[in-house]
């Protein structure tokens, strides 16, 4: 029998990364195959990994949207000693596990502030004849230099046995982001686009407005915008529910929940939230990876309004590739609470988005997969 899938995860800013890596996880474990969970981001309480045996490594975290520096567990830069300690007890875990799979999530396409660690990572795997997958989302974020990205091809050919594309490539092929897909050696799989268990689709629309901030880290923003333009739409009396993310600061949560009307509730998060959207007149959200997956599976009428600083474009191309589908609503910037106001009375009389054929069973497609390279 073989040993179980170590499965590595960092995320940075929000929670989109870990989410999708935990839906993975389950998958896994439906197959019966053993799963060690590796994260490196702050700890998230409440974590489902079906059973999962959870390793939390010393926490390191992005300062700012911009990715500008990445800070350890105390709020300090990290620095080569904590690299050094990170590295020596990701090893030690990994050889004490003896595995008979490495899955790492973005490296080298992305996280390449942990080149440091992950290097050696996926080199002892090669040495030991392990296989090595890298799990990517469907779209990346554009490089800016190109030697990144020769960079990037010879690590993956070096260091990995498959890519694995969490998406369809009938809506975007990963040539679409990383041109010189073409280069790379190990064989570029799709998976379909990676979802949450089966949530209650095509429910009966109920009344409320639900307005998301994903993990919240950077989602401010839209919730205020959003509580500035509600008074000037023709649903200013319909029941609203703010989802805020837990990690909205709790000054900046604290601040909107003193300006709530008595027609609107704001909570930090819900467990049920894809039962919430599936019955919703309206979901007003960013257009993150996660919440976007929800959106197609539950067939809600959506206004999406993509985070794009620090040079993300990730969003912005994800929603308009699904607008031009008819799948969502999109909003440009600049987000001015007039602008937004005009725009959220227009899609209330637009028809919710017809069923689409864009595959959505990337959790199971990718736990298959596994279980085959594991079964060889």
């Amino acid at each position: 029998m073989s040993g179980p899938v170590f499965f590595y995860v960092q995320h940075l800013l929000g929670i989109g990364h870990l989410r999708r890596a935990a839906v993975i996880a389950r998958a896994l474990r439906r197959q019966s195959l053993g799963v060690t969970f590796v994260s490196g981001g702050d700890p998230v309480s409440d974590l489902d990994l079906a059973g999962a045996d959870l390793v939390q490594l010393p926490p390191a975290y992005s300062a700012d949207a911009s990715f500008s520096a990445i800070h350890d567990e105390a709020g300090k830069p990290i620095d080569d000693a904590w690299r050094a300690r990170r590295r020596q007890l990701l090893l030690d875990e990994f050889d004490r596990r003896r595995s008979g799979l490495l899955l790492v999530e973005m490296f080298p396409f992305g996280r390449r502030q942990f080149a440091f660690e992950l290097e050696p990572l996926m080199s002892r795997a090669r040495q030991l004849g392990i296989p090595v997958l890298i799990s990517l989302r469907d779209i990346l974020v554009a490089k800016s230099k190109t030697s990144r990205v020769a960079e990037t091809v010879t690590l993956v050919n070096r260091l990995a046995d498959a890519v694995l594309v969490h998406g369809d490539p009938s809506v975007v092929r990963l040539e679409a982001t990383f041109p010189a897909a073409a280069e790379l050696r190990p064989p570029i799989l799709y998976t379909g686009y990676v979802v949450d268990v089966p949530v209650p689709a095509r429910a009966a629309e109920g009344p409320e407005i639900l307005v998301s901030a994903g993990g919240g880290a950077v989602g401010l923003p839209l919730l205020s915008t959003v509580l500035d333009a509600m008074p000037k739409t023709a649903a200013a009396g319909a029941p609203w529910r703010l989802i805020s993310g837990p990690n909205l600061a709790e000054s900046d949560f604290q601040a909107l929940a003193s300006r709530l009307p008595a027609n609107v509730r704001l909570e930090r998060f819900r467990a049920d939230f894809p039962a919430l959207m599936a019955a919703a007149r309206l979901s007003i959200s960013q257009a993150g990876y996660n919440t976007v997956m929800d959106i197609l599976c539950t067939g809600t009428r959506a206004l999406v309004l993509p985070f794009g600083e620090g040079g993300e474009s990730e969003q912005t191309m994800r929603a308009r590739l699904l607008a031009a589908r008819g799948l969502l609503n999109l909003m440009e910037p600049p987000f001015e609470a007039g602008a937004l106001a005009r725009a959220i009375d227009a899609v209330l009389t637009r028809e919710r988005p017809a069923p689409s054929s864009i595959d959505l069973a990337g959790a199971d497609n990718t736990a298959r997969l596994i279980a085959t390279r594991l079964a060889a």
